[in-house]
């Protein structure tokens, strides 16, 4: 469509929308076939001692394909005649598929111009449906070849990583949102989803299983790399046995690479402790390597560890997990007592604790997932269990992390705590609410007289007795005070002097000031004069502050 063509409305534009979001399913399911058989051809061209058709290539083409997403393969061409299956998926070849399956969804409800967007549901279905008519068509035509693909393995796992790819696409485009959950969902879960903390905390458990996840599989291929290096002669035997041309070596070490991230689940397995099985008959784990392996010939099962029980290096490998549970604690205490934090912002131990149980919980989970994708059978019988377990795996990881997370995570939070700036202390005075410094402040010539008040209130009591009353607030208007007064006393100073004083403070504003150097020295006031903070309330002020008594009266 061109920026002139006409826009459809919602109404009329809604079968072509979803015939579009349709399209872009097959559209990324022949992109991942499209490039796959391009690589295959291309090694199968470049192979000098090829004796197979072009036929052969796309055929194992499509079985590559199809073994990306999870199908099992069944080899027919066996030494011993029996059909095998081929159930170990290239981790690093599954990420094409899942990527292109991701990004058709996410873009399919991007608004454009002249094309509405249809809703989240058809274009979920739209384009799992486009993709997996695209995959049926596949699985068809790779049926009679090297590489058919179990039936019952199309449906799972291969539709359900399909499914949850086009889901992921779908939850990014909407701005990957948290609730609101489904109607038949719990009251307790509604309203736990509406509240902020809830969400910080979902948050913040969701990034510590990961980054934790992430150090399991560093530390895996740190191990297999460590291994690697310690085992390059017999890794490099293995590869030449492999491969006599360039071509073929070419082919080896792609297979190897895209092998790599399944060497690193099974270096996190072995640090975890359950290890992995090489075979029905053999496990690997730090404590001992035991049984009778069956080892295909391979660069990557080159850097086995020797069999026998295992030594201190062996043992060294349980660092990756305490990683993982050091992980678990500073991800958390990151976001529960962050550095400067007073501690009535901080999360409670509570808080704290569980938010590291439930991120070891995550990440218990993810490393099961993984391991369960990592490995699988390479044949029948001695073949038939290849890889880490999945579910000892994942006990592992949650327990590691739990145990190491959990209580890293209190200790890091009381260290962080400990300091009075960071925290409330003993006295009452609270992190974040520091006591105030006292500042120096110039006391002018006014303040010195107020301060000298006290002083003279003594003199002046001394001087005119004890029956002299001055002006005081009593919260009422009016006679009280003049009723309070004693009979006889000397009118107030300041009421009597208060008209008199009006045209000298107009004169004295009139005046320039002179600066403060040339100012003259303020001779001592008399002791008659008591300054005062509040306005008098005998009847004469009263009636002036009214706007119909004030000024001069009419009488006089």
């Amino acid at each position: 469509m061109t920026g002139s063509s006409p826009s459809l409305s919602a109404e009329q534009g809604r079968p072509a929308v979803l015939a579009f979001a349709l399209l872009r399913g097959a559209v990324a399911a022949g992109l991942g076939v499209g490039s796959i058989a391009v690589l295959v051809l291309a090694l199968w061209i470049s192979s000098p001692t090829s004796d197979s058709s072009p036929g052969g290539a796309l055929h194992a083409a499509a079985g590559l394909w199809l073994l990306a997403h999870g199908a099992e393969l069944i080899r027919a061409d066996t030494l011993s005649g029996v059909p095998a299956p081929v159930g170990l998926v290239p981790l690093l070849l599954a990420v094409v598929p899942v990527w292109l399956v991701h990004r058709a969804a996410r873009d399919v409800l991007v608004p454009e111009e002249g094309r509405p967007v249809p809703s989240a549901a058809g274009a979920f279905a739209m384009v799992v449906t486009g993709y997996l008519l695209v995959g049926a068509a596949v699985a068809y035509y790779g049926r009679g070849g090297p590489l058919s693909a179990d039936p019952l393995s199309l449906l799972f796992p291969a539709a359900l990583v399909v499914a949850g790819a086009a889901a992921a696409g779908v939850w990014t485009a909407a701005g990957r949102p948290v609730g609101p959950p489904p109607s038949w969902a719990p009251v307790s879960l509604h309203e736990a989803l509406a509240r902020g903390r809830f969400r910080e905390h979902a948050g913040t458990v969701c990034r510590t299983a990961a980054a934790a996840v992430a150090v399991l599989l560093g530390g895996g291929a740190l191990l297999v790399a460590v291994a690697l290096m310690w085992h390059a002669h017999p890794a490099q035997e293995s590869f030449g046995r492999l491969a006599g041309d360039w071509a073929g070596r070419v082919s080896v070490f792609l297979l190897a690479l895209v092998l790599v991230p399944n060497a690193a689940v099974w270096g996190a397995a072995y640090g975890l402790g359950p290890g992995f099985a090489l075979g029905t008959a053999s496990t690997v784990t730090p404590l001992a390597f035991s049984g009778r392996p069956a080892l295909p010939g391979f660069p990557l099962l080159a850097a086995m560890p020797a069999e026998g029980p295992g030594t201190v290096l062996n043992w060294s490998a349980t660092a990756v997990p305490v990683a993982a549970g050091v992980t678990v604690a500073w991800f958390t205490v990151r976001r529960a007592a962050p550095p400067g934090a007073a501690r009535e912002d901080a999360w409670s131990p509570r808080e704290t604790a569980l938010a590291a149980a439930l991120a070891a919980v995550g990440c218990g989970a993810g490393t099961a997932v993984l391991a369960a994708a990592a490995g699988g059978a390479l044949g029948t019988r001695a073949l038939a269990e290849f890889g880490p377990v999945w579910w000892l795996t994942g006990a592992a990881a949650l327990a590691w992390t739990a145990l190491l997370g959990v209580p890293g995570a209190l200790l890091l939070r009381a260290w962080r705590l400990r300091e009075p700036g960071a925290a409330t202390d003993e006295e009452g005075g609270a992190a974040g609410n520091p006591q105030p410094v006292p500042v120096p402040v110039s006391v002018s010539a006014h303040a010195r007289v107020r301060a000298q008040v006290p002083a003279q209130e003594e003199t002046l009591r001394a001087s005119h007795g004890s029956d002299r009353r001055w002006w005081r607030w009593s919260g009422r208007r009016g006679g009280d005070d003049a009723a309070g007064a004693a009979p006889g006393s000397e009118p107030d100073a300041a009421s009597a002097g208060a008209p008199a004083s009006r045209p000298a403070a107009a004169a004295a504003a009139a005046t320039p000031v002179a600066p403060q150097a040339a100012r003259p020295a303020v001779p001592d006031r008399d002791e008659g004069f008591e300054p005062y903070d509040f306005l008098p309330t005998d009847p004469w002020h009263e009636r002036t502050a009214r706007p119909e008594g004030a000024g001069p009266s009419g009488n006089s």
